[in-house]
């Protein structure tokens, strides 16, 4: 038997009447390889497309490679049943079958996928956002597979969440609809300032960091008298920050704190520690006559008094400057740590 009459006529196995032959095995194999590559080609391509387009086209450009992903996978399985010989139309008791295996051991694969076709449809959440997690955790979003979306934080720590629990679970998108948003830092200042000096001390430092808004009017910096505290004067500073300093909450904070005390220490400006004042009425189990006699006796008694603790050590001129840095603004203008290595695009490329 010649090798060619072999894969034609050998019987590997049967599925109802249909007799599987090897040739009909290598078709479908072929047909699916050639499925995938397609499907990869066109992802790519939409991906040059994407890197070359306007950030606000590239979720749907996402999307769409997404979509064809599975529609060519899909096309490509009912294309290579046909070449083995199964014909499809006659397959609706098995479809029936597995339809119940679905529901019932599979539910939650098949929930995650809907829940993945969801969020590609409505694009409440798209590759590129930055979002909170019920958790707490921030990051931004990398990518929607099958399964799961890939969420990356500002530390380039990678978060894998179940497509359904970010459609049925409490998700806080801070890019939704505008890249621009407000922050508020508290701050206090001693009783008796002048807290028209505390409003400059406060626009200057807001200026000073690169990442506010300052136009239009209705979004420069302002400076807020928010309460009375026990020990301080109570103030907000509010600024709108650019796109880019959105998605880097932690740093951007710390870059405006530290930008606050640099201007509050310029002005002369206090910033208090809470104070309480100590009534003592007894020291080791003695009134207050009895233990200022014991200290009395003590000290005609010749008693060392306790060595004073050393100084402080203090900074030079040279170490200062070293020091005077806004790490934080540093950290806050440094590109991401996910991004740092290369930059590029979203990625397109299915998971098999």
């Amino acid at each position: 038997m010649s090798p060619l009459q072999w894969m034609t006529d050998t019987r590997l196995f049967s599925v109802n009447e249909f007799v599987v032959t090897p040739v009909a095995l290598i078709n479908a194999g072929l047909i699916v390889i050639a499925a995938l590559l397609l499907s990869r080609l066109a992802q790519r391509g939409l991906a040059r497309l994407s890197a070359r387009s306007q950030p606000q086209f590239r979720p749907a450009l996402y999307t769409v490679s997404r979509l064809l992903h599975y529609s060519v996978l899909l096309v490509a399985f009912l294309i290579a049943l046909s070449a083995i010989g199964i014909d499809i139309s006659r397959l609706t008791l098995f479809m029936s079958a597995l339809g119940v295996g679905l529901g019932f051991g599979l539910q939650q694969i098949v929930n995650n996928f809907v829940s993945g076709l969801i969020l590609l449809f409505e694009q409440s959440i798209k590759v590129g956002d930055y979002v909170e997690i019920g958790s707490g955790q921030l990051g931004e979003v990398q990518e929607i597979s099958i399964r799961s979306t890939r969420i990356t934080t500002n530390d380039n720590i990678d978060i894998i969440l179940p497509n359904s629990m970010l459609v049925g679970d409490k998700v806080t998108n801070w890019t939704l609809r505008e890249v621009s948003r407000r922050l508020r830092i508290p701050f206090g200042v001693a009783y008796g300032s002048d807290k028209e000096l505390v409003k400059k001390a406060g626009l200057e430092a807001a200026e000073s960091v690169p990442f506010t808004v300052t136009e239009p009017a209705s979004r420069r910096p302002q400076i807020w008298l928010v309460g009375f505290g026990d020990s301080s004067l109570n103030f907000e500073m509010v600024v709108w920050l650019k796109a880019e300093a959105v998605k880097r909450p932690a740093s951007v904070n710390a870059a405006y704190c530290w930008a606050l005390e640099t201007a509050l220490r310029r002005h002369g400006i206090e910033i208090p520690f809470p104070q309480r004042d100590l009534h003592v009425r007894s020291v080791l189990g003695f009134d207050q006559v009895s233990a200022l006699q014991r200290a009395l006796q003590r000290a005609q008694d010749g008693v060392e008094a306790p060595a004073a603790e050393p100084a402080t050590q203090k900074l030079t001129a040279t170490e200062r400057a070293e020091l005077a840095g806004n790490d934080a603004l540093a950290d806050a203008l440094s590109p991401s740590p996910r991004n740092s290595d290369r930059p590029r695009a979203p990625r397109m490329d299915a998971d098999d």
